[in-house]
């Protein structure tokens, strides 16, 4: 019981001290190095009592003091990347679960039912391999996404051979490819009207998410 009431002292010290306001839409929320911790705390009372711990308390604050570190390193990182990409046409969404998920739409990444990349887009490419180099504890999912438009299998095909072609490029900037997985959808995980041209575009896209490691060195 005492344990118990530990972890839900430091959730709701957590709670209380670790919210922000969005500067955009002006509600409160969560920072990452709250959240990473909240996580950790959980995580580290969960496993001890799985194995018949004693020191349940003490195992939350172990996991507490690890997830702050991991929230506060995804912190930073979602930041930089915020300003490399602003007015790239990529957008940067920290997402609830402490990845980072990086949108970049095909008019800028690919001319129409290619697969080999913009020469405009390399240099943003290269920014986020410089970020992807600095901060090295994570692994990326490349997700290649196509509209409705032809068969499904081609789009498929093409999703994949884009997302390939961003990972390669990706690698060639010094990013070690054993970080980085490629999945493809094609048509699968529209986001907009595949019946409207401007819904087409958005659903031509990649997406990339930096994921969060369990600790950081």
């Amino acid at each position: 019981m005492r344990n118990t009431l530990m972890v839900a002292a430091l959730a709701s010290g957590l709670a209380l001290s670790g919210c922000t306001t969005d500067p955009y839409s002006g509600q409160q929320r969560l920072n990452k190095t709250a959240i990473g911790t909240l996580a950790g705390a959980a995580g580290g009372a969960a496993i001890s009592k799985a194995t018949g711990g004693s020191k349940t308390g003490r195992d939350a604050a172990i996991g507490a003091a690890l997830g702050a570190g991991v929230g506060y390193y995804m912190e930073r990182q979602a930041k930089q990347l915020e300003q490399q990409m602003a007015g790239t046409g990529v957008t940067v969404t920290p997402n609830a679960n402490g990845n980072i998920d990086l949108v970049m739409p095909g008019n800028i990444t690919f001319a129409f039912d290619s697969a080999s990349l913009n020469p405009s887009f390399r240099p943003t490419l290269d920014k986020l391999a410089a970020t992807m180099n600095e901060y090295n504890q994570n692994t990326i999912t490349i997700a290649g996404h196509t509209d409705s438009v032809g068969n499904p299998s081609y789009n498929m095909n093409l999703s994949r051979d884009r997302a390939n072609a961003v990972r390669n490029y990706l690698v060639s900037r010094g990013v070690a490819s054993n970080r980085i997985n490629v999945v493809a959808y094609g048509q699968t995980r529209p986001i907009a009207d595949n019946s409207t041209d401007f819904g087409r575009q958005q659903n031509r896209r990649v997406e990339l998410t930096v994921n969060a490691p369990s600790s950081v060195r």
